[in-house]
């Protein structure tokens, strides 16, 4: 912070908006809110009925309304969408979790799962200065391949300090691992089948190896009922370990606190991990529990249309090559160590 933009003790601190002020500020918010839920639909209904990948089609929906990103009664609600429900959503992703579903498995799965985590994100951390990317970026899509896709994708990004490159590599990694998620849901399966590997063990590879949860459910399930148990247990795993990652981008980014030893986690995390707490401990009913999890995705996927209409298809292609050869050099790096646990410590 320079000292121009240090506040002014003396300066009065501005008040909370007056109750009369609050309903005329919602309302102005309430196009572009309307437009991301509307982009939001359309990608849900692609979803359901034509196999699309859901938050794909949100992204690419919302960039074909991009003239709208700047419209003076659209733009306050596209950014407050884009912001506020992106980190409600992750919150909830919580009661998607509990340890009771996360201990099946065992320990040697989930230290496994783990170090192909820590691997994957490592990888990504060191190959993108060689590919002349900021560490940002690497840590970015690192952080999507290891652990959930889109999803982790999000939740990273809204962690990192913002910026117009942000948000400009955020949304390239949402569509770049959700392609590649997809490519993957379709030939792991035959892949895996190729090597010889029985459905428990087909299973494994696909939860520890596909991106997105939707992806890894229906790759799994492809192969049969066994393989598509153990690959959702696996995910879950995967998954379980987002707030861990947070907590280390906080630190590694700087923003952990104002001073050495203090750490602040924001309010979505802390969300997380008090949704997960009350699933694990039972408090909340299952229908409940479904409710909430169901309202998370649709939270997301509402966030990501919204950030698609605020940014231009022209401006993720000035990207350029490096950045999806990053998140593709990441992909084969996850899918050969995992190759190689499942050979050498998962016998």
């Amino acid at each position: 912070m320079t000292t121009d933009q240090i506040p002014d003790p003396a300066m009065p601190r501005p008040s909370l908006p007056h109750p009369r002020q609050i309903a005329p500020h919602l309302v102005a918010l309430w196009p572009g809110f309307l437009l991301a839920c509307l982009v939001a639909a359309a990608a849900r209904f692609l979803s359901e009925h034509y196999g699309a990948p859901a938050m794909l089609m949100a992204l690419l929906i919302g960039m074909a309304f991009n003239f709208l990103a700047d419209h003076p009664k659209t733009a306050a609600g596209l950014e407050a969408t884009s912001t506020s429900l992106l980190r409600l959503g992750v919150a909830l992703l919580g009661f998607r979790l509990s340890l009771a579903d996360l201990s099946e498995l065992g320990w040697r799965s989930f230290a496994v799962v783990v170090g192909l985590m820590v691997a994957t994100i490592l990888f990504g951390l060191a190959l993108s200065p060689l590919l002349k990317r900021r560490w940002r970026f690497g840590l970015l899509t690192g952080g999507s391949v290891a652990i959930c896709g889109a999803s982790a994708a999000l939740a990273i990004s809204a962690i990192l300090p913002k910026s117009k490159q942000l948000e400009q590599d955020a949304l390239f990694t949402v569509v770049a691992v959700t392609a590649l998620s997809t490519l993957a849901m379709i030939f792991y399966p035959a892949l895996f089948t190729m090597l010889g590997m029985n459905d428990a063990e087909a299973g494994f590879m696909i939860g520890a190896t596909v991106h997105d949860v939707a992806q890894v459910v229906g790759a799994g399930y492809s192969v049969s009922d066994t393989a598509g148990d153990v690959a959702t247990m696996v995910k879950l795993q995967r998954v379980v370990m987002l707030p861990v990652v947070l907590l280390a981008v906080l630190l590694l980014s700087g923003r952990g606190g104002d001073g050495a030893g203090s750490l602040r986690l924001p309010g979505f995390v802390l969300g997380f991990l008090a949704c997960f707490a009350l699933n694990s401990l039972g408090l909340v009913p299952a229908a409940l529990a479904d409710l909430a999890s169901s309202l998370s995705q649709w939270l997301l996927l509402i966030a990501i249309a919204a950030l698609g209409v605020r940014t231009s298809l022209a401006a993720l292609f000035a990207l350029g090559p490096r950045h999806f050869a990053l998140i593709l050099s990441e992909t084969v790096f996850l899918l050969v160590m995992a190759l190689a646990a499942m050979t050498l410590l998962l016998p």
